[in-house]
C-alpha cells in the first residue's frame, strides 16, 4: 500500500534509536524525510547516514529537549532547510524511576520536562507549518499511563499527560484538518529494554516470564511494528483518524491474559 508519504518532512523526536530509529527508517523507506531530533549528535547522524547509504533521506538535528529555546531551534532548523513540514512524531523520553515514597517533587517536575513537556513544546512549535500542510501528530505513549508499573509516577504521571494532550489536541486542531492521534508501546524490544533486562539476576528467565505474558505470540513487539502504525496514522490512509489511542503490543493492556 502506498501511503502516500513521498517527500513529507516528518519531526521524531528521540529519532535515533530504538523506537524512535526505526519509525525514521520506516519513514524514509515510504519516501518521506524524517528529521532525526535529539541530544546525541554522533547518534542523530549515524542514523542519518545509514538511511542515506539505503538509498533515503534523513536531517539531523542535535537538541536537548529539556531546555524551550533548544526545542523551538530545533522546528525553525527544520523548517528553514526544507520550507515545510507535514508530520510531528513526540516519542522522546526515558522511564526514570521518579517515586511517591522518596518523595523528590524537584525530580518529578524535571521528570515531567523529560518527559511530557517537550510534546507540547513541539507541537506548539510546529503548529503553523502543521496548519499549511494540514499534517498529523502521533505521540508515542506508555501502557503505565493505564496500568501502572509501581515506583515510576512522573512516568507515568507524563503517559497519562500524554493521552490526555492526544485527545485534547484532535478536538483543538480538528479545524484546521490536523489529525492526532497516539501509539501506546507495552513491551517492546529495544536497546534500551535489553539493558534493563540485562540488569537482572536470569536475564533469560526475566525475558520468558514477560512474554508470557504476551496474549499474541508470546513475544514483545519490535519496533518495526510500532513504526508501520506511525506510519500509517501520518498518512492520508487514515484520513478520518483522529484523537485515538491506538495500542500496539499483542493484546497485553486489554485482553484477558487468563483465558490464555
Amino acid at each position: 500500500m502506498d501511503l502516500h508519504l513521498k517527500d513529507r518532512v516528518i519531526l521524531v523526536s528521540g529519532g535515533a534509536k530504538g523506537i524512535g530509529g526505526a519509525i525514521c527508517r520506516v519513514l524514509s523507506a515510504e519516501g518521506a524525510v524524517p528529521v532525526v531530533i535529539g541530544r546525541n549528535k554522533v547518534d542523530n547522524e549515524r542514523l542519518m547516514a545509514d538511511i542515506e547509504r539505503s538509498g533515503g533521506r534523513a536531517f539531523a538535528v542535535t537538541a536537548e529537549l529539556t531546555r524551550t529555546e533548544e526545542t523551538q531551534q530545533a522546528v525553525e532548523t527544520a523548517r528553514a532547510r526544507f520550507g515545510r513540514i507535514d508530520g510531528l512524531v513526540n516519542n522522546a523520553g526515558i522511564n526514570d524511576g521518579v517515586n511517591l515514597e522518596q518523595g523528590d517533587t524537584e525530580r518529578f517536575l524535571a521528570s515531567l520536562r523529560k518527559n511530557l513537556i517537550h510534546y507540547y513544546e513541539l507541537a506548539h512549535f510546529a503548529l503553523p507549518e502543521l496548519k499549511k500542510s494540514r499534517g498529523a501528530i502521533v505521540n508515542i505513549g506508555s501502557k503505565v499511563a493505564e496500568t501502572g508499573q509501581g515506583g515510576t509516577s512522573a512516568y507515568a504521571a507524563a503517559n497519562g499527560g500524554r493521552n490526555a494532550l492526544t485527545r485534547e489536541w484532535a478536538v483543538e486542531l480538528a479545524k484546521y484538518d490536523i489529525r492526532v492521534n497516539a501509539v501506546i508501546v507495552a513491551e517492546c524490544w529495544t536497546p534500551m529494554y535489553a539493558t534493563w533486562l540485562s540488569s537482572q539476576p536470569d536475564p533469560a528467565a526475566a525475558r520468558r516470564q514477560i512474554e508470557q505474558r504476551i496474549p499474541l505470540g508470546h513475544r514483545m513487539t519490535s519496533g518495526e511494528e510500532i513504526a508501520h502504525m506511525v506510519a500509517f496514522l501520518l498518512s492520508d490512509r487514515s484520513s478520518h483518524t483522529t484523537g485515538q489511542l491506538i495500542h500496539v503490543d499483542g493484546g497485553y493492556v486489554h485482553l484477558d491474559r487468563a483465558s490464555d
